[in-house]
């Protein structure tokens, strides 16, 4: 992916995150996008509530993973950088 198509699919991805940081933040979460890497995965932040939260696998798979594949089909994968730790 050339740097044009990556500014591209971060952009989309940020916009995608941003439909769905209303729900995390009702609970006290929040969620940030860290990268894109060169072999196709997204790599996002959580934040507050969401770190450490019996859902959060349910949330990365149904939501954020769902949400960010909509908006850019060669995305292989979705990762959470922090689980359980704050940065």
């Amino acid at each position: 992916m050339n740097r044009k198509e990556n500014d591209t699919t971060e952009a989309r991805i940020r916009e995608a995150l941003a439909e769905l940081r209303p729900f995390l933040e009702a609970d006290g979460g929040d969620i940030t996008l860290e990268e894109v890497t060169a072999d196709g995965v997204a790599r996002v932040r959580l934040h507050g509530a969401c770190q450490g939260c019996a859902m959060v696998p349910m949330t990365m798979k149904a939501g954020v993973e769902e949400a960010i594949k909509r908006v850019a089909p060669h995305i292989r994968s979705v990762e959470a950088v922090n689980l359980g730790v704050e940065a």
